[in-house]
């Protein structure tokens, strides 16, 4: 027990001290998980928003993939990854391994179906009465979709709330593909296994404190988030 009360007291000095080590990896992490989430927005929300609202031939087929990468393991997608950037791979010469911008790739492909899954559900579950009253009173496709979008816009909030968290806490990308370099690559959660393999607990913990805030905060959103979808 004296273990570990005098690894949750390192671990508060390191963070009121201001401990380099410690803040590279919490910039590292906000920085890349930044790049990443807007990755995913940016390209989740219309194909999320193209799956719920059109029919077209396959549709089942796309829903059931979209909805099965929602367990994508992270491991195998720093495997898919690598393998691409790699100097063997594809995209070898792009110089992204061990790179901020190649864990962003792997990143951004593990939120994508996070969002268009919710996206496409909250399309699917607006009221089937929107659409045709809105024609009724004139509204062309412009508006109809538009409209749309204003009715789930806390859904993909939530949707948006909801890949971040799974993105920030991630590992096996992260590990794979950034290759856990200090001071360039290193984030809390590559930062508490090697800390942690190493010995040294506290900063481990430090790190784990930093990341259990962040994703209460992100809890705390989604509870207002649900809320406000929920009027």
């Amino acid at each position: 027990m004296d273990y570990l009360i005098s690894g949750l007291v390192q671990a508060i000095h390191l963070l009121f001290s201001g401990d380099e080590a410690t803040y590279s990896a919490i910039r590292t992490t906000l920085s890349v998980s930044s790049m990443s989430i807007a990755a995913s927005l940016a390209l989740g929300a219309p194909l999320g928003f193209l799956l719920g609202h059109a029919t077209f031939p396959g549709k089942r087929g796309v829903r059931l993939i979209v909805d099965t990468l929602l367990a994508f393991p992270t491991v195998v997608i720093g495997l898919l990854v690598y393998g691409l950037v790699s100097s063997r791979g594809p995209l070898g010469h792009t110089g992204l391994l061990f790179t901020l911008p190649g864990v962003a790739i792997g990143q951004t492909i593990l939120g994508l179906p996070i969002i268009m899954a919710m996206v496409a559900t909250a399309v699917e579950e607006t009221d089937s009465r929107l659409k045709p009253t809105l024609r009724m009173l004139g509204a062309g496709r412009k508006d109809v979709l538009l409209t749309t979008l204003v009715e789930i816009r806390y859904s993909v909030l939530l949707a948006c709330v909801a890949a971040y968290g799974r993105i920030v806490s991630e590992i096996g990308i992260s590990m794979m593909v950034g290759g856990n370099i200090k001071w360039h690559t290193r984030t809390i959660t590559t930062a508490i296994a090697l800390e942690t393999g190493k010995g040294e607990f506290a900063m481990g913990v430090a790190l784990g404190l930093v990341l259990l805030g962040i994703v209460f905060v992100l809890n705390v959103g989604l509870v207002l988030l649900r809320r406000r979808a929920g009027r």
